[in-house]
């Protein structure tokens, strides 16, 4: 299991990547380690797991021929092994850190002056891809979360794309953050105007403002906070106002450096509203499941299981 999350990892290197090759390869006692991590990382419910034909009863025969053939290949398949895991894991992260221009890494927070004196600060575990070419001022946050605090420019407006959602801007400060669920906005100073892929509607902000984007149907929701409650994470605080546990956990995973499960859904959709400390994740956890009866189990260091008992 510590394998299988440390492959997980965004900081992990190509000399874990061989290190795994070559403990997969040691002995049989291994793989068969490998092969129960697997199916326990499927029970908890986190993802399909990778390599399916290396376990599955179904497979018995593409696993027996695999080990043939590394016999033949030697060392050389073991690693093209590791690296088809880290792929299939890592994908969408390796397309993210392949586009993006600033990102940041786990627990990281991150302030940059772009080109015409902006000033963006990223959260932890986001990203942005920047064009300022022809004259534009165009970011595309790629994920995560970012506040913009604009240079005024009325001969070059500033747009800011994230998932489907689109903020134009002349000079302002603004909050965007990117969820699984949907994109969120949210104005402390100025004015923007905010368009959703596939809408016609232009929705004005004025401060105070946040509006949530669901990605799944578009769906538009606007709420009022107070400025100063904004973007807390960059003050080491996390905000939230009658949500998930399962949300607030995907929050706290950026600043975590092991991975958290809640195989409880009864746990997972309790809704919650409260104020979290960011710099002490382990501690906020505890904070955020104790009302109702749960515990945060500390499995190993690269995983804490979130359960009612």
């Amino acid at each position: 299991m510590d394998w299988f999350l440390r492959l997980r990892e965004p900081h992990r290197t190509a000399a874990d990547e061989r290190d795994f090759g070559r403990w997969f390869e040691r002995s049989p006692a291994n793989r068969d380690a490998w092969t129960k991590a697997c199916k326990t990382w499927e029970l908890m419910g986190e993802t399909t797991p990778i390599h399916q034909d290396l376990w599955r009863p179904a497979g018995q025969a593409k696993m027996l021929a695999a080990r043939h053939r590394r016999r033949v290949l030697g060392a050389g398949a073991a690693l093209a092994l590791a690296a088809c895991l880290v792929l299939a894991l890592a994908g969408p992260s390796l397309f993210i850190r392949y586009r993006a221009d600033f990102r940041t890494a786990t627990a990281e927070l991150r302030k940059i002056t772009l080109e015409d004196g902006s000033a963006v600060e990223l959260g932890a575990e986001s990203a942005i891809d920047t064009d300022f070419a022809n004259g534009a001022r165009h970011v595309t946050l790629l994920s995560g979360e970012a506040f913009f605090d604009v240079k005024h420019d009325p001969a070059r407006p500033f747009t800011v794309t994230a998932a489907g959602v689109n903020v134009t801007v002349l000079g302002t400060a603004f909050d965007v953050h990117i969820k699984p669920e949907d994109t969120t906005v949210e104005l402390v100073r100025g004015l923007v105007g905010l368009t959703v892929d596939g809408a016609a509607k232009t929705f004005e902000l004025s401060p105070g403002d946040s509006v949530t984007v669901s990605r799944t149907d578009g769906q538009v929701s606007r709420a009022r906070l107070a400025p100063e409650d904004m973007a807390a994470w960059r003050n080491g605080r996390l905000f939230v106002n009658d949500v998930t546990v399962a949300s607030v956990v995907d929050e706290l995973q950026r600043y975590h450096s092991a991975w958290i499960s809640i195989p409880s859904g009864d746990l997972a959709n309790r809704r919650v509203t409260g104020l979290y400390d960011l710099s002490d994740p382990d501690r906020a956890l505890e904070a955020l499941v104790q009302p109702y009866g749960g515990r945060v189990h500390h499995i190993s260091p690269y995983l804490r299981v979130l359960a009612l008992f």
